[in-house]
Protein backbone atom coordinates (compact mmCIF):
# COMPACT_ATOMS: atom_id res chain seq x y z
CA UNK A 1 0.00 0.00 0.00
CA UNK A 2 1.50 3.35 -1.10
CA UNK A 3 2.32 6.10 1.39
CA UNK A 4 -0.36 8.50 0.10
CA UNK A 5 -3.04 5.82 0.43
CA UNK A 6 -1.99 5.08 4.01
CA UNK A 7 -2.03 8.81 4.80
CA UNK A 8 -5.50 9.11 3.30
CA UNK A 9 -6.91 6.18 5.32
CA UNK A 10 -5.39 7.41 8.59
CA UNK A 11 -6.47 10.99 7.93
CA UNK A 12 -9.98 9.87 7.03
CA UNK A 13 -10.26 7.83 10.22
CA UNK A 14 -9.04 10.78 12.27
CA UNK A 15 -11.53 13.12 10.60
CA UNK A 16 -14.38 10.69 11.33
CA UNK A 17 -13.76 11.23 15.05
CA UNK A 18 -14.51 14.95 14.78
CA UNK A 19 -17.37 14.54 12.30
CA UNK A 20 -19.34 12.54 14.89
CA UNK A 21 -18.39 14.33 18.10
CA UNK A 22 -21.36 13.16 20.18
CA UNK A 23 -20.86 9.52 19.26
CA UNK A 24 -17.13 9.80 19.81
CA UNK A 25 -17.55 11.36 23.25
CA UNK A 26 -20.10 8.69 24.17
CA UNK A 27 -17.80 5.86 23.11
CA UNK A 28 -14.77 7.49 24.75
CA UNK A 29 -16.62 8.04 28.03
CA UNK A 30 -17.96 4.49 28.13
CA UNK A 31 -14.57 2.96 27.37
CA UNK A 32 -12.91 5.15 30.01
CA UNK A 33 -15.45 4.07 32.62
CA UNK A 34 -15.03 0.41 31.73
CA UNK A 35 -11.24 0.72 31.82
CA UNK A 36 -11.39 2.59 35.15
CA UNK A 37 -13.41 -0.24 36.69
CA UNK A 38 -11.02 -2.81 35.24
CA UNK A 39 -8.04 -0.72 36.39
CA UNK A 40 -9.40 -0.63 39.92
CA UNK A 41 -9.67 -4.40 40.16
CA UNK A 42 -6.41 -4.90 38.24
CA UNK A 43 -4.51 -2.76 40.74
CA UNK A 44 -6.26 -4.36 43.71
CA UNK A 45 -5.39 -7.77 42.27
CA UNK A 46 -1.74 -6.79 41.76
CA UNK A 47 -1.49 -5.57 45.36
CA UNK A 48 -3.18 -8.68 46.73
CA UNK A 49 -0.76 -10.84 44.75
CA UNK A 50 2.15 -8.71 46.03
CA UNK A 51 0.97 -9.05 49.65
CA UNK A 52 0.45 -12.77 49.20
CA UNK A 53 3.90 -13.20 47.66
CA UNK A 54 5.32 -11.44 50.71
CA UNK A 55 3.37 -13.77 52.98
CA UNK A 56 4.45 -16.76 50.90
CA UNK A 57 8.09 -15.87 51.56
CA UNK A 58 7.39 -16.38 55.26
CA UNK A 59 5.32 -19.53 54.78
CA UNK A 60 6.70 -23.01 54.58
CA UNK A 61 7.71 -25.57 57.17
CA UNK A 62 10.19 -26.32 59.92
CA UNK A 63 11.99 -29.64 59.72
CA UNK A 64 13.11 -30.89 63.15
CA UNK A 65 15.75 -33.62 63.48
CA UNK A 66 16.23 -35.95 66.41
CA UNK A 67 18.79 -34.91 69.01
CA UNK A 68 20.91 -37.98 68.25
CA UNK A 69 21.61 -36.95 64.64
CA UNK A 70 25.18 -35.81 63.96
CA UNK A 71 25.71 -32.24 62.73
CA UNK A 72 27.56 -33.43 59.62
CA UNK A 73 24.56 -35.50 58.60
CA UNK A 74 22.19 -32.59 59.28
CA UNK A 75 24.31 -30.43 56.95
CA UNK A 76 24.02 -33.06 54.22
CA UNK A 77 20.25 -33.14 54.64
CA UNK A 78 20.20 -29.33 54.32
CA UNK A 79 21.95 -29.50 50.95
CA UNK A 80 19.46 -32.08 49.68
CA UNK A 81 16.46 -30.11 50.97
CA UNK A 82 17.62 -26.97 49.12
CA UNK A 83 17.80 -28.99 45.90
CA UNK A 84 14.14 -30.02 46.08
CA UNK A 85 11.84 -28.49 43.47
CA UNK A 86 9.72 -25.71 44.97
CA UNK A 87 12.08 -24.93 47.85
CA UNK A 88 13.14 -21.28 48.03
CA UNK A 89 15.63 -21.58 50.88
CA UNK A 90 16.41 -23.73 53.90
CA UNK A 91 17.81 -21.85 56.89
CA UNK A 92 19.71 -23.84 59.50
CA UNK A 93 18.55 -23.41 63.12
CA UNK A 94 20.89 -24.73 65.83
CA UNK A 95 19.88 -26.59 69.00
CA UNK A 96 20.64 -23.46 71.07
CA UNK A 97 18.39 -21.33 68.86
CA UNK A 98 15.60 -23.89 69.07
CA UNK A 99 15.76 -23.74 72.87
CA UNK A 100 15.59 -19.94 72.77
CA UNK A 101 12.61 -20.09 70.39
CA UNK A 102 10.92 -22.65 72.65
CA UNK A 103 11.33 -20.40 75.69
CA UNK A 104 10.03 -17.42 73.74
CA UNK A 105 7.00 -19.35 72.54
CA UNK A 106 6.13 -20.63 76.03
CA UNK A 107 7.30 -17.67 78.12
CA UNK A 108 3.96 -17.70 79.93
CA UNK A 109 4.36 -21.38 80.82
CA UNK A 110 7.97 -22.00 81.97
CA UNK A 111 7.10 -25.54 83.05
CA UNK A 112 7.32 -26.60 79.40
CA UNK A 113 11.07 -25.99 79.19
CA UNK A 114 12.06 -26.14 82.85
CA UNK A 115 15.24 -28.19 83.29
CA UNK A 116 15.59 -28.63 79.51
CA UNK A 117 19.10 -28.30 78.02
CA UNK A 118 19.82 -27.54 74.37
CA UNK A 119 21.64 -30.85 73.96
CA UNK A 120 18.29 -32.57 74.43
CA UNK A 121 16.91 -30.81 71.35
CA UNK A 122 17.72 -31.53 67.75
CA UNK A 123 18.68 -28.93 65.12
CA UNK A 124 16.22 -27.91 62.44
CA UNK A 125 15.79 -26.20 59.08
CA UNK A 126 13.29 -23.42 58.43
CA UNK A 127 12.21 -24.11 54.86
CA UNK A 128 10.45 -21.46 52.77
CA UNK A 129 8.83 -22.34 49.45
CA UNK A 130 8.84 -20.73 46.03
CA UNK A 131 5.83 -22.86 45.05
CA UNK A 132 3.23 -23.28 47.80
CA UNK A 133 1.30 -25.81 45.73
CA UNK A 134 4.14 -28.31 46.40
CA UNK A 135 3.91 -27.89 50.17
CA UNK A 136 2.59 -31.39 50.89
CA UNK A 137 4.72 -33.02 48.20
CA UNK A 138 7.89 -31.48 49.66
CA UNK A 139 6.93 -32.67 53.15
CA UNK A 140 6.55 -36.20 51.77
CA UNK A 141 9.90 -36.00 49.99
CA UNK A 142 11.69 -34.77 53.12
CA UNK A 143 10.06 -37.48 55.24
CA UNK A 144 11.19 -40.14 52.78
CA UNK A 145 14.70 -38.66 52.50
CA UNK A 146 15.42 -38.16 56.22
CA UNK A 147 13.67 -41.30 57.44
CA UNK A 148 14.38 -42.31 61.05
CA UNK A 149 16.49 -39.17 61.67
CA UNK A 150 13.37 -37.00 61.36
CA UNK A 151 11.65 -35.86 64.54
CA UNK A 152 8.74 -33.92 63.01
CA UNK A 153 7.73 -31.42 60.34
CA UNK A 154 5.66 -28.42 61.38
CA UNK A 155 3.75 -26.60 58.64
CA UNK A 156 0.80 -24.23 58.42
CA UNK A 157 -1.04 -26.42 55.92
CA UNK A 158 -4.45 -24.81 56.45
CA UNK A 159 -3.09 -21.27 56.11
CA UNK A 160 -1.22 -22.21 52.93
CA UNK A 161 -4.35 -23.79 51.45
CA UNK A 162 -6.29 -20.60 52.26
CA UNK A 163 -3.64 -18.41 50.62
CA UNK A 164 -3.76 -20.49 47.45
CA UNK A 165 -7.57 -20.31 47.37
CA UNK A 166 -7.52 -16.51 47.76
CA UNK A 167 -4.91 -16.10 45.02
CA UNK A 168 -6.88 -18.33 42.66
CA UNK A 169 -10.13 -16.49 43.45
CA UNK A 170 -8.57 -13.07 42.77
CA UNK A 171 -7.19 -14.20 39.41
CA UNK A 172 -10.49 -15.79 38.30
CA UNK A 173 -12.53 -12.75 39.38
CA UNK A 174 -10.19 -10.31 37.60
CA UNK A 175 -10.31 -12.38 34.39
CA UNK A 176 -14.12 -12.66 34.52
CA UNK A 177 -14.43 -8.92 35.10
CA UNK A 178 -12.13 -8.20 32.16
CA UNK A 179 -14.25 -10.39 29.86
CA UNK A 180 -17.48 -8.63 30.92
CA UNK A 181 -15.98 -5.15 30.48
CA UNK A 182 -14.53 -6.05 27.08
CA UNK A 183 -17.95 -7.24 25.89
CA UNK A 184 -19.61 -4.03 27.13
CA UNK A 185 -16.96 -1.89 25.44
CA UNK A 186 -17.25 -3.85 22.18
CA UNK A 187 -21.01 -3.26 22.08
CA UNK A 188 -20.63 0.47 22.76
CA UNK A 189 -17.80 1.10 20.30
CA UNK A 190 -19.56 -1.09 17.74
CA UNK A 191 -22.79 0.94 18.02
CA UNK A 192 -20.82 4.18 17.74
CA UNK A 193 -19.12 3.06 14.52
CA UNK A 194 -22.47 1.81 13.23
CA UNK A 195 -23.91 5.31 13.58
CA UNK A 196 -20.97 6.70 11.61
CA UNK A 197 -21.29 4.06 8.92
CA UNK A 198 -25.06 4.55 8.68
CA UNK A 199 -24.63 8.30 8.27
CA UNK A 200 -22.18 7.68 5.42
CA UNK A 201 -23.99 4.78 3.78
CA UNK A 202 -24.58 6.71 0.54
CA UNK A 203 -20.92 7.68 0.36
CA UNK A 204 -19.95 4.05 0.93
CA UNK A 205 -22.30 2.90 -1.83
CA UNK A 206 -20.72 5.40 -4.27
CA UNK A 207 -17.22 4.26 -3.28
CA UNK A 208 -18.16 0.64 -3.90
CA UNK A 209 -19.77 1.63 -7.23
CA UNK A 210 -16.54 3.21 -8.47
CA UNK A 211 -14.53 0.14 -7.50
CA UNK A 212 -13.27 0.75 -3.96
CA UNK A 213 -12.49 -2.50 -2.18
CA UNK A 214 -14.08 -3.47 1.14
CA UNK A 215 -10.67 -3.13 2.78
CA UNK A 216 -10.23 0.44 1.49
CA UNK A 217 -13.67 1.39 2.85
CA UNK A 218 -13.21 -0.45 6.13
CA UNK A 219 -9.79 0.88 7.15
CA UNK A 220 -10.78 4.47 8.07
CA UNK A 221 -13.38 3.09 10.49
CA UNK A 222 -10.83 0.69 11.96
CA UNK A 223 -8.44 3.63 12.42
CA UNK A 224 -11.25 5.60 14.05
CA UNK A 225 -11.95 2.79 16.51
CA UNK A 226 -8.22 2.41 17.27
CA UNK A 227 -7.86 6.16 17.90
CA UNK A 228 -10.78 6.13 20.32
CA UNK A 229 -9.33 3.08 22.08
CA UNK A 230 -5.86 4.65 22.42
CA UNK A 231 -7.32 7.93 23.69
CA UNK A 232 -9.45 6.08 26.27
CA UNK A 233 -6.42 4.05 27.39
CA UNK A 234 -4.18 7.12 27.84
CA UNK A 235 -6.86 9.12 29.67
CA UNK A 236 -7.58 6.19 31.99
CA UNK A 237 -3.88 5.58 32.74
CA UNK A 238 -3.51 9.26 33.70
CA UNK A 239 -6.57 9.17 35.99
CA UNK A 240 -5.60 5.85 37.58
CA UNK A 241 -2.00 6.96 38.10
CA UNK A 242 -2.92 10.26 39.76
CA UNK A 243 -5.59 8.65 41.96
CA UNK A 244 -3.32 5.76 42.99
CA UNK A 245 -0.36 7.98 43.87
CA UNK A 246 -2.64 10.24 45.90
CA UNK A 247 -4.38 7.40 47.77
CA UNK A 248 -1.63 4.88 48.55
CA UNK A 249 0.60 7.12 50.75
CA UNK A 250 -2.42 7.92 52.96
CA UNK A 251 -3.49 4.27 53.06
CA UNK A 252 0.04 3.17 53.98
CA UNK A 253 -0.08 5.43 57.04
CA UNK A 254 -3.22 3.84 58.50
CA UNK A 255 -2.91 1.93 61.76
CA UNK A 256 -4.15 -1.38 60.34
CA UNK A 257 -1.66 -1.39 57.46
CA UNK A 258 1.23 -0.50 59.77
CA UNK A 259 0.22 -3.16 62.29
CA UNK A 260 0.06 -5.86 59.63
CA UNK A 261 3.31 -4.59 58.07
CA UNK A 262 1.72 -4.48 54.62
CA UNK A 263 3.52 -2.89 51.67
CA UNK A 264 1.93 -1.83 48.40
CA UNK A 265 3.16 -1.97 44.82
CA UNK A 266 4.14 1.47 43.53
CA UNK A 267 2.49 2.76 40.36
CA UNK A 268 5.91 2.99 38.69
CA UNK A 269 6.42 -0.74 39.29
CA UNK A 270 3.12 -1.48 37.55
CA UNK A 271 3.40 1.20 34.86
CA UNK A 272 4.93 -0.90 32.08
CA UNK A 273 2.38 -3.68 32.55
CA UNK A 274 -0.52 -1.22 32.84
CA UNK A 275 0.35 0.72 29.70
CA UNK A 276 0.77 -2.48 27.67
CA UNK A 277 -2.50 -3.98 28.95
CA UNK A 278 -4.46 -0.75 28.45
CA UNK A 279 -3.15 -0.04 24.94
CA UNK A 280 -3.81 -3.63 23.88
CA UNK A 281 -7.31 -3.40 25.35
CA UNK A 282 -8.02 -0.01 23.78
CA UNK A 283 -6.72 -0.84 20.31
CA UNK A 284 -8.17 -4.35 20.39
CA UNK A 285 -11.64 -3.25 21.49
CA UNK A 286 -11.68 -0.27 19.12
CA UNK A 287 -10.63 -2.18 16.01
CA UNK A 288 -12.74 -5.27 16.78
CA UNK A 289 -15.83 -3.11 17.40
CA UNK A 290 -15.25 -1.35 14.09
CA UNK A 291 -14.83 -4.57 12.14
CA UNK A 292 -17.97 -6.07 13.69
CA UNK A 293 -20.06 -2.98 12.93
CA UNK A 294 -19.00 -2.90 9.25
CA UNK A 295 -20.24 -6.39 8.41
CA UNK A 296 -23.78 -5.20 7.98
CA UNK A 297 -22.80 -2.67 5.34
CA UNK A 298 -20.10 -4.50 3.43
CA UNK A 299 -20.20 -7.81 1.64
CA UNK A 300 -17.40 -9.80 3.27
Amino acid sequence: MRYNVVSYLIGEGFRNIFKNKKSTVSALTTMCLCMLIFGLFFIVGENINHIMNTIEDAQGMTVFFKSSVEEEKVTEYGVKIRELQGVNKAQYVSREENLINLKEGFKNDPSVYEGLEFEQLGPSYKVTLSDLSRNQAIQNEITSMVGKDLDEIRSSNEEIALLMSIAKGVRIFTLALLIVLVIISLVIIGNTIKLTVHARRKEISIMKYVGATNGFIRWPFIVEGAFIGIAAALITILIVGLAYNALIPNLAETMVVKKLDITFVTFNEMFNMIIIVYLLLGIGIGTTGSIMSMRKYLEV
